[in-house]
């Protein structure tokens, strides 16, 4: 992988001529993203965003920081913040912005820590690539819990995005889940390898939390078909 969304942080963290993300799926035509928008404050955050940090108590693991705007607002809250993202550019530019521990880690490899709360925020189900590896990563966020911790996570029920037959019904693919979709992103000229992102329907995020012993708890909807849940034991 050639992280050219975490090269798009350090560039508009070092003043490096940054320039917009492309982003496209497999069921979506190519995309500009203004990477100034992973820099936002608490006051630009959707309020989806808001309210997990408002939400947020003890020891905090923000998994998948990207630029670290979370960690840093919880950080300067007073908050003990862990962040973790798989990009070792976007790390570095999480340092650079004065986030204290923060380094480059898959949550799946977290050892020995346990938090009070896990944020995974815009679209935090993303990580879990596909609806089969869910029961994966919820296992190891119920394991990296302390009793009475919480998981605050977000997504979008993406049916919208798919055409619908006469009788309103969707068409979606038979052989998959509708939310797993496919995203190239292209930066400087470059496009990286295509990976699998995972948008859940609040429901299915609540099925499998249920399966994996977890309860689900629907916090706040935003205005377009996103959502904002707290899993717990």
């Amino acid at each position: 992988m050639l992280d050219l969304f975490g090269k798009a942080i350090l560039d508009y963290q070092t003043n490096n001529s940054p320039e917009d993300l492309i982003t496209e799926t497999n069921i979506s035509e190519a995309d500009e993203m203004d990477v100034a928008y992973l820099f936002r404050d608490f006051k630009s955050m959707p309020r989806l965003e808001q309210k997990a940090l408002q939400l947020a108590k003890g020891k905090v693991l923000d998994v998948g920081c990207g630029a670290g705007s979370h960690g840093l607002y919880l950080q300067e809250k007073g908050f003990d913040v862990t962040a973790i993202d798989i990009s070792e550019n976007a790390v570095k530019a999480c340092q650079l912005r004065g986030l204290k521990n923060v380094k480059v880690q898959d949550v799946l490899a977290v050892e020995n820590e346990k938090f009070d709360t896990i944020l995974l925020l815009m679209n935090g189900t993303g990580i879990f690539r596909t609806l089969m590896e869910c029961s994966k990563y919820l296992q190891k966020l119920k394991a990296l819990l302390n009793p009475n911790g919480q998981i605050l996570i977000d997504s979008s029920d993406i049916i919208y995005m798919y055409d619908e037959d006469e009788d309103g019904s969707y068409l979606v693919p038979a052989n998959q889940y509708y939310g797993e979709l496919v995203f190239t992103v292209s930066y400087k000229g470059e496009t990286d390898e295509p990976f699998t992102w995972l948008y859940l329907d609040y429901n299915t995020l609540q099925n499998a939390a249920h399966a994996n012993g977890l309860h689900c708890e629907l916090i706040m909807e935003g205005k377009h078909f996103d959502y904002l849940a707290k899993i717990y034991i």
